[in-house]
């Protein structure tokens, strides 16, 4: 895998904001307008623009890229639809139960089994190490128990929304 392909797959997961807002409209019943339908296009080519950066986007190398490596670009084209169906579908079904805990549980566990199935490079646990893991879980377990609380009790379409400025921010 290359630095562009890595871009490529990150462009393609980054369909789940305009996919949640799709989502919530067409299932949830979230008003819209016309208005629509110009700014999803105008957030999708914003988000290419910031992930391609200096060099743009060359679909002669996007498509070479896609056929040599398909798997990424399926799972992150995957992922994309169900970040989305999760975001557009909790808030109608949870009833106010947050389950995200168990979410992350899950998904903490299959990748444990899959580290113990497949041949992995042995751990290293040293101080720096443990600092950087500590940080990461509480960072990351922060941040889906905030986002996963917006679902339930705030403004999905706006959340989605504002997730746009995720690339520009860690770009910058």
């Amino acid at each position: 895998a290359t630095r562009h392909q890595a871009i490529e797959v990150g462009m393609v997961n980054y369909l789940w904001p305009s996919l949640t807002i799709l989502f919530a409209i067409l299932f949830n019943g979230q008003k819209t307008n016309w208005l629509i339908v110009p700014g999803l296009l105008l957030a999708l080519v914003g988000v290419c623009w910031v992930l391609g950066g200096d060099n743009g986007l060359h679909y002669d190398e996007i498509i070479n890229n896609i056929t040599t490596s398909p798997l990424s670009y399926f799972l992150a084209f995957i992922g994309a639809f169900i970040w989305a169906a999760y975001c557009t579908v909790t808030n109608k079904y949870a009833r106010g139960f947050n389950g995200i805990t168990v979410f992350v549980l899950l998904t903490g566990a299959s990748l444990w089994v899959y580290y113990f199935l497949t041949p992995q490079p042995e751990m290293v646990f040293s101080t720096p190490v443990m600092i950087k893991l500590i940080s990461a879980a509480f960072t990351l377990g922060f941040a889906y128990a905030a986002w996963n609380v917006g679902i339930l009790h705030g403004n999905v379409t706006i959340m989605a929304v504002g997730s746009y400025f995720t690339p520009v921010l860690s770009s910058a």
